[in-house]
Formats: structure tokens, sequence, C-alpha cells
């Protein structure tokens, strides 16, 4: 693994059911930012308002298919490792998923756990844990959207040894971004969330994506962000193994400091609370 890496995030405003437009402008970007690894939005090749589960069947990829051929070679010629979500067609069920390719042709799949809002009419819901993937430019966790959320996946991710986290996100809520830096923190990794711009009109309502995407560092510091409504690559130098160090000060380590003896049982201690 080198010491230090290029990494960036493609923001840009999908065309809704243009997969090879958006694999195009994805193509331009990946040249534009020359990095080792490069991370684009949720649902980058299909866009995301599908009016229904058939619509959303209709533009899903299989990781078999085409278009993954296609990243395998992008990820083969340049070479990048690429991080980018889509709509996954598996047997009778369509995921909403992110990839990622390493350069050996390597892929390795997340299927997003927590459905936000609609999602949960089109999308099956993850079906697997997290997992860490050792790569030649560190090693990377997924996550997508709607699991910043959630804490407990970006600390499965870190407590698995993850250093880096790569985040492609649709966000439309206003606070998103600025909570991806306790996912940094309370972990000791850098994150990547690449968003989308631009608004999406295709089911009795309107959303408007927050642009914005960001590289933070292992201490939450802001590395690089893009503009809230521009097409964009952002980049930035990391250094993987300084997420290594999990030393808040000179007496605690995030990790070694939980006192798991007193929280350890805290999905039992919810169910309990929501009984009536």
């Amino acid at each position: 693994m080198n010491e230090t890496i290029r990494a960036a995030c493609g923001q840009f405003q999908p065309q809704f059911g243009n997969v090879q437009a958006n694999l195009v402008r994805m193509s331009a970007m990946v040249e534009e930012a020359q990095a080792d690894l490069i991370v684009f939005p949720e649902l980058c090749t299909s866009g995301y308002e599908f009016r229904d589960r058939h619509e959303a069947e209709a533009l899903a990829l299989d990781p078999g298919g085409a278009e993954f051929h296609w990243f395998r070679e992008i990820a083969a010629n340049d070479p990048p490792h690429l991080v980018f979500g889509f709509p996954e067609r598996s047997h009778q069920s369509v995921f909403n998923s992110c990839a990622l390719i390493e350069p050996n042709g390597r892929t390795t799949i997340y299927r997003k756990i927590h459905l936000f809002d609609r999602e949960k009419n089109l999308f099956a819901p993850g079906d697997k844990p997290p997992k860490v993937i050792d790569t030649g430019v560190g090693r990377i966790g997924m996550m997508i959207c709607f699991d910043w959320v959630f804490p407990e996946i970006a600390r499965s991710l870190a407590l698995q040894g993850a250093q880096i986290i790569c985040h492609p996100s649709n966000l439309v809520l206003t606070y998103c971004q600025r909570a991806m830096f306790f996912r940094s923190v309370e972990n000791g990794v850098f994150t990547m969330t690449c968003n989308r711009i631009g608004s999406e009109a295709r089911s009795n309502r309107t959303l408007t994506f927050t642009g914005a995407s960001q590289i933070l560092s292992n201490r939450g510091a802001t590395l690089a962000q893009a503009a809230p409504d521009r097409e964009e690559v952002i980049a930035a130098t990391l250094h993987p193994l300084e997420a290594e160090n999990k030393m808040l000060t000179a007496n605690n380590h995030i990790f070694n400091d939980r006192r798991e003896d007193l929280y350890a049982g805290l999905c039992v201690e919810r169910a309990v609370a929501g009984r009536s």
C-alpha cells in the first residue's frame, strides 16, 4: 500500500434513465481526477427518483453485465479504484447498492442497509453486513447516504480496520454533511462523501440534492469540499496509515476507552424500552 494516495469525488447531476450518458460523464471525471481512488454518488448510473419498483427494476444493473465490464476496463486502464452507486438486480430483488472495483477487476458490492423514505417501496433492504476490503490504496469500507444516521455502520467498519469510508450519497437533508465530521472523529477514519446536485420531480414531489461533496481527515478536518450546486471533481492527498492512530489525546484511545461493560446491551435495552 502506498503511504499517500490521491483521493477524489466526482460530483455531478445524473440524467435520469440515461445510463450511457451517465457512464460517459463518469469516465470524463475519472480522466480529470487522475486519482488512485474516486467515489461517485448514490444511484449515479440511473438517477434517483423512480416512480415505482418496476422502473427501478428496468434501470437496475447486473454486476456480471456489460456496464460492469466497462467499469472494470476503466479501472484497469487508468487505473483508479472506483466506488459508485447503482440499482442492483439480483434474482427477483433490486437493491440500492454501491460497488468497489479495483484495478485487478475484483469487485465488492455493498447493499444499502438503511432505506430512506420512499426507497422502502422500491428496494429490498441490504441483506449482508458491511465489510472492509484490503486494497492497494488502503482498507476501504462502504456505506450509502442515509446510513450516516446510524453510527453503528461507521463504527462497525472502523472496528474491522477501515482506514477510509467511501460514502456515495444523494443527500437532501441540510445537515448530513456536517454529521460526517462526527463519523470521522469518533472512529478516527477518513471519510469521502460524494453527493449529487440538481433536482428531480418524478413522483408528485421535487427533491433538490445538496451537493457539497467532501473529503474529511481522520481527525475531521475538511481536506476538500465541492460547491452545493456545481458539477466538479474534488481531490485530496490522504495518508491512510494515519487512521491506525486511535489516540485522541496522550491518555485517550477512542476504542480502548469504551466502557462496553456498561453499554454492551444497548440494543436489548432499546427493545425493552419500546414495549408498552
